[in-house]
């Protein structure tokens, strides 16, 4: 089953690292992921840009309006996310603690995923 693991983090902390820093984190997140992408269940991950490069579409009136920044005010913003296949929670859970002792601060939430593409039946 695929994984999505969202990665919250406090972005003005995470933005404020040096790149020496940044480099540090990066390469203790690279350890992590190489036993799944060896096993070829590491999916896309993605690094998103900050909240201030957000743009949200509020469908709640009609006509939808957007609005310049991310939808929700917080405290920790979703800075990123992985997709892995994991035979289960358990396997995903344990991924999740790997990713978390590379990438300090903020939380992994775990969901799976339903796959769609279109002109296939769903996974």
């Amino acid at each position: 089953m695929l994984y999505a693991f969202l990665c919250y983090n406090n972005e003005d902390a995470v933005f404020s690292w040096t790149q020496e820093e940044d480099d540090a984190v990066m390469a203790k997140l690279a350890k992590a992921h190489e036993p799944l992408e060896k096993a070829g269940r590491f999916g896309p991950a993605v690094r998103l840009m900050p909240t201030t490069a957000a743009t949200t579409l509020r469908k709640d009136s009609d006509p939808p309006v957007v609005l310049d920044g991310p939808y929700a005010e917080t405290k920790e913003q979703l800075l990123g996310f992985y997709v892995i296949d994991c035979d289960d929670l358990e396997a995903a859970l344990a991924v999740a603690r790997d990713l978390a002792e590379a990438n300090p601060g903020g939380a992994y939430e775990v969901r799976p995923l339903r796959l769609f593409l279109p002109g296939t039946l769903p996974r």
